[in-house]
């Protein structure tokens, strides 16, 4: 199979080129750099550095002819996307249905889209299913309900099939711990350089961490599905990649300290516009289609991206 990965230099799209390439899989990234890292690609995928929302988006995909395509390019910071909320959509929403039509255009049987937990906002059940109400509580969130209707109106009856990942709080190794990164990375990167991680909010806030692996697995799982994924009903093409499990910031905190062996205080300031209390997201309808689940033990994955960090 030939799979093209937009956003293939960045956290989630690297570590997935690496392991789609020890399968029987041929990997083609498109990356504009901005946020992704040159050293992250890997050198036996085809490459070529490009803005999904230039001119040459259709031409590239054409050239590369896939049989699949991984749309990961994205903003994906909830701060910039308040400082920033036309860029986020333009990057997010037209990006998306830029993709699509390419995809569509090339002729790929299918286009698999990153979105978020983002897209329910403050929850009024827990664990959030995919049929849940969807009051996104920022700019970013917005724009990623948004590219999941584009991708929608793009590929339904064109013969494409397509699905959107909603992905819980992914952290694992490659993760950039610069500007708005992971809370994992910027924790590890800050604890390991004897720093003093800050905390936004009361610390009590929740989230859904998942391990960058199991992010790739499930990717590959949807890549390898027997069945289509754009079904009716259950809220469509959209699934939860997650694992199911709430942790405190608090907790996570905890955590790395003993993982890094840091001594140190953690500071905490006022909650940022935008942020949500809670978050946790119910797998159940991926485990159902795909039989898919989060399997990376915590304590392991985290030592792991401490170790990735240190080095």
């Amino acid at each position: 199979m030939r799979v093209l990965i937009t956003g293939g230099a960045g956290f989630i799209g690297s570590n997935l080129v690496r392991t789609l390439l020890t399968g029987d899989y041929q990997v083609g990234v498109l990356d504009d750099l901005s946020t992704g890292h040159f050293e992250n690609l890997h050198p036996a995928a085809w490459f070529r550095t490009l803005d999904i929302t230039g001119p040459d988006l259709a031409l590239a995909v054409a050239e590369f002819a896939p049989d699949a395509v991984v749309h990961l390019a994205a903003q994906t910071s909830v701060p910039v996307s308040v400082a920033d909320p036309e860029r986020d959509h333009l990057v997010n929403v037209e990006g998306t249905r830029a993709v699509a039509r390419a995809a569509r255009a090339a002729g790929a049987k299918l286009v698999l889209s990153a979105s978020s937990a983002a897209v329910y906002g403050e929850p009024e059940v827990l664990p959030l299913p995919e049929t849940a109400a969807k009051r996104p509580a920022n700019p970013y969130g917005r724009s990623k309900l948004e590219a999941e209707a584009v991708l929608a109106e793009e590929l339904r009856g064109s013969g494409t099939d397509f699905a959107c990942l909603r992905f819980a709080n992914v952290f694992g190794p490659r993760q950039d711990a610069l500007g708005e990164g992971g809370v994992v990375a910027i924790f590890a990167s800050k604890m390991q350089a004897k720093e003093t991680p800050v905390i936004y909010g009361s610390g009590a806030q929740t989230r859904d961490f998942i391990y960058v692996g199991d992010i790739v697995s499930a990717i590959i799982s949807a890549l390898d599905a027997p069945e289509p994924l754009a079904l009716e009903g259950i809220d469509g093409p959209a699934y939860n990649i997650a694992t199911g499990r709430e942790m405190s910031v608090d907790e996570l905190a905890s955590a790395l300290r003993m993982a890094t062996r840091y001594m140190g205080g953690i500071d905490k300031q006022p909650a940022r516009d935008g942020d949500i209390e809670r978050s946790v997201l119910d797998p159940s309808k991926v485990q159902a289609a795909l039989g898919w689940e989060a399997r990376a033990p915590f304590e392991n994955a985290l030592g792991r991206t401490v170790a990735w960090f240190a080095r």
